[in-house]
């Protein structure tokens, strides 16, 4: 709405808004190369915002400029990070300007936690002793808590603390919690020449990490916070390396028994 809508339509009545108007501002998306995802949720944001005017009766019910817009297909696409990619990450992480958003975005990298998850934090959800950080409503509606490493932990620690504002990372501005972290992760990202990855892939490569190094997936599904155990399953493919080195054992074995 902020950065795509209202600059475009903000000055119009709801009554002006005419479906042209919403197709000028997805094929001006689309030029830029943002991703088929993010222009269709402008689409279905209109729709919903219309479909409410209609039904508040601000607007005549069948009035939806939106409506007949097509939405294009969420291209799914899974990004995980090297380890040699991680480290050139971590340091431009380090050196960034912003660090209370950079340090959210460390902490999403150690935890594989949501962006919301961190962003929303309290100070009063950190458990120090069981060294756990609160989720009062996950992505299910449920309350979750979230492993904190003991780098987590440290990480924490350096995170300046003011009395008077109980979240953990809030914006300088506004004291509130940080809408978003898109333009720090993008100056961070752009530095480490990881232009493709995106924030959220930053919770892809924590779960490839821990797979890779044989953690069980139930563990991963407990600590990512999924409640099916079906979409933990999109990582199971992570582990066919190590099942290969597992099998070369067996082997080896054989050939020294043969011996």
């Amino acid at each position: 709405m902020r950065v795509h809508i209202l600059p475009e339509l903000g000055r119009y009545f709801l009554d002006e808004i005419k479906p042209e108007f919403i197709i000028e501002i997805t094929n001006k998306m689309r030029s830029e190369e943002y991703a088929p995802g993010t222009v269709a949720r402008i689409i279905v944001i209109l729709r919903y915002v219309f479909n409410l005017a209609g039904k508040w009766k601000v607007l005549p019910h069948g009035t939806n400029p939106a409506s007949g817009i097509p939405v294009p297909p969420d291209v799914q696409r899974t990004r995980y990070l090297s380890k040699e990619e991680a480290a050139r990450l971590l340091a431009a992480i380090r050196t960034d300007e912003n660090q209370i958003a950079a340090k959210a975005i460390m902490l999403l990298f150690l935890t594989g936690a949501r962006r919301n998850e961190v962003t929303h934090a309290q100070w009063s959800y950190v458990d120090w002793q069981q060294c756990t950080l609160f989720v009062p409503k996950s992505k299910n509606g449920q309350p979750r808590y979230i492993q904190l490493s003991s780098r987590a932990i440290e990480l924490l620690k350096t995170v300046p603390r003011t009395d008077a504002n109980p979240h953990i990372f809030p914006a300088p501005s506004t004291g509130r919690p940080m809408p978003h972290l898109f333009f720090p992760w993008d100056r961070i990202r752009k530095r480490a020449a990881l232009q493709d990855v995106r924030l959220h892939d930053l919770r892809h490569s924590f779960a490839s990490f821990l797979v890779n190094s044989g953690e069980d997936l139930y563990e991963v599904q407990k600590l990512l916070g999924h409640s099916n155990p079906r979409t933990t399953q999109r990582y199971a493919h992570l582990s066919r390396e190590r099942l290969a080195r597992a099998a070369e054992v067996v082997a080896s074995i054989l050939i020294e028994a043969k011996d």
